[in-house]
C-alpha cells in the first residue's frame, strides 16, 4: 500500500484522536483518515452521478 505524507492542522488531529483507540470507533488515525477519504470519494461519485458526469455504478 502507498504511503503518504500531509500538513493537518492540529485542530483536526486532536477531533480526530477522540474517534480512536480501544472501544471507539476506529483502531488508528490512519483508519480514520482512510474511511474519511473513501466517504468523500462515495459522496463525489454521488454528486456527479446526480449531475451525470459519470454514469451509475
Amino acid at each position: 500500500m502507498p504511503k503518504i505524507s500531509l500538513d493537518m492542522p492540529a485542530e483536526i488531529i486532536a477531533d480526530l484522536k477522540l474517534h480512536v483507540g480501544d472501544e471507539k470507533k476506529y483502531v488508528s488515525l490512519a483508519d480514520a483518515i482512510r474511511t474519511a477519504c473513501r466517504r468523500l470519494l462515495d459522496q463525489l461519485d454521488d454528486i456527479d452521478l446526480r449531475h451525470g458526469r459519470i454514469k451509475e455504478k
